[in-house]
């Protein structure tokens, strides 16, 4: 194990009892973790995960700690049994070791100032060669506005950004309460203005338990349900992005550490640098390479609780899935297993039953499956088409699952209700829930094209991309398969479905079996007709 050290505020700064949520990771003190570079030899972070990271730098609990542990005959979501809150991520994916704060870039991004008035010089890390939403002009202009929260190494007398967030970007808990209004909702909210992502930062109190609750957020737990946009320039991101986050508000509604439960496809090289794991929040969003915000625009309900009971335990699960999908128990799948799909997943197995809304269609994916498969000439194509319109819609596109847990929590709040609460677990919502805020955070300016809202309909998918699919923008990636001598368990058994669904079959049938029978009636009639 090699462990990381140097100047500024490191990942291994001591925490006292009443700390700012700066000096936290997450729900979690940070001194309870670690900073350390590739593979470690020993510590409790799994083989397969390891291998993951292994030219990575990242926050491992202390050896002393307990960390997540996980049951061998689950998949991932469903292993929610004797869930420790107290126990550990096994690891967090920081991607520096160092995190300052109140930083101002100087205008020709050459220095970088501190509040002391300290001028050191300033470097980006090197831009991943298939990365098309990179740093320039543009960037700089933006982020020179405000003051600078950077995650980064010294290089010599040069500090080099891995991540840059801009602190203005909290919640306003000075700010009178706004309900949805009449014509107003969740969905008009993320579309506003083509989804935002050339608007101004947004920081909205939705609802308060009492006058004066969402003020008194600061120091208090929260969930945050983050929806990212679909990509300006790929067209097969239209979907956008879920994600759950937990962490604790700051003094000035500061979320830059709170921890993203942030699920990607394990199985291909992201052309980003992604890789799926439970991140800080200015990392997941201002990772100079893979940074959500540098290419899209993105949206986050926050719901504020006086206890931490429930996003200890939404966190805990999740840690937990992430062990099982390090160990490739379950793999990432566009449409049955994605980012939605994986997160609605961990909070109805921790039984808040977030309601569903139901498939596109089940005939018309039957039909889209056998045009897909002979159009196409793949029957893995044509299974994946049927999957998509035939999956839940809340698991299936990100601003849907937003929409769906974002209206439950408005009813649970102004209601009461607990009918979608059905675990000893999630039923003290009702009475803990503080505040819920709404955030739209816009684009980041960088070499990408501006994104825009993220769809909720295949339809509407259909619609946002070319209609020819051969004029679609796509991003081609490279295959990462776990090697074969860490597979174990359930990793061992295919997951695959068959390549034609029982549905499909009978769709065809059905349809050859009607065209039978009016040949026979037309046969029929025609007899009829020339007997005559």
């Amino acid at each position: 194990m090699r462990r990381i050290v140097g100047m500024g505020v490191g990942l291994i700064s001591s925490f006292v009892s009443g700390a700012s949520a700066s000096d936290r990771l997450g729900l979690y003190a940070q001194d309870q973790f670690q900073t350390v570079h590739g593979i470690c030899q020993p510590c409790q972070a799994l083989p397969q995960t390891q291998w993951y990271f292994r030219h990575e730098t990242v926050a491992l609990p202390q050896p002393s700690l307990p960390v997540s542990g996980y049951h061998g005959d689950k998949r991932g979501a469903d292993d929610t049994q004797a869930l420790n809150p107290d126990a550990l991520p096994e690891l967090v994916w920081t991607g520096a070791s160092q995190r300052w704060s109140q930083m101002t870039l100087h205008a020709d991004s050459s220095e970088i100032i501190t509040a002391q008035g300290e001028r050191w010089q300033f470097n980006l890390v090197p831009k991943i060669a298939s990365n098309r939403a990179y740093w320039n002009a543009e960037t700089s202009r933006f982020i020179g506005q405000a003051p600078l929260s950077v995650r980064g190494e010294w290089d010599g007398q040069t500090l080099v950004a891995r991540s840059v967030w801009p602190q203005p970007f909290k919640l306003n808990l000075t700010a009178s309460t706004q309900p949805l209004s009449r014509g107003e909702s969740l969905q008009s909210l993320v579309q506003f203005a083509n989804g935002g992502a050339r608007s101004p930062y947004h920081s909205r109190l939705l609802w308060e338990r009492s006058p004066g609750a969402g003020q008194q957020s600061s120091g208090k737990a929260a969930l945050g349900i983050l929806l990212n946009g679909a990509q300006g320039d790929d067209d097969e991101a239209h979907g956008g992005h879920f994600a759950l986050a937990t962490g604790v508000v700051g003094a000035e509604g500061e979320y830059a550490t709170w921890l993203v439960n942030n699920y990607y496809n394990l199985a291909s090289n992201s052309e980003k640098g992604i890789i799926a794991a439970v991140t800080p929040f200015d990392k997941y969003m201002g990772d100079l390479n893979s940074g959500q915000a540098f290419y899209r625009p993105s949206y986050m309900l926050v719901a504020v609780f006086s206890q931490p009971h429930i996003p200890q335990q939404i966190q805990a699960l999740n840690n937990r899935v992430f062990q099982h999908f390090y160990r490739n128990d379950f793999v990432y799948d566009h449409a049955r297993e994605n980012c939605a799909g994986i997160s609605i997943d961990t909070l109805r197995n921790l039984g808040w039953q977030v309601p569903p809304r139901g498939v596109e269609s089940l005939l018309k994916a039957s039909a889209a499956y056998w045009y897909v498969a002979a159009t196409e000439r793949s029957l893995k194509k044509g299974r994946a088409i049927y999957d998509y319109l035939n999956t839940e819609m809340t698991r299936l596109f990100p601003a849907v699952a937003f929409d769906a847990i974002g209206n439950d929590l408005l009813n649970i709040a102004h209601t009461g209700d607990k009918t979608t609460l059905t675990s000893t677990d999630m039923q003290p919502m009702a009475e803990q829930l503080e505040a819920i805020y709404f955030v739209r955070i816009p684009q980041i300016p960088s070499s990408r094209d501006y994104g825009l809202a993220p769809v909720y309909s295949f339809a509407q998918y259909l619609q946002q991309a070319p209609a020819d699919r051969s004029q679609w923008k796509i991003i081609p990636v490279t295959p990462n398969p776990l090697p074969q001598h860490l597979k174990e368990g359930l990793a061992l058994k295919s997951q695959s479905p068959a390549l034609v669904p029982v549905a499909a079959i009978l769709f065809l049938i059905s349809l050859v079996g009607g065209f039978w029978i009016i040949a026979r009636l037309a046969a029929t009639w025609l007899k009829r007709i020339w007997r005559r």
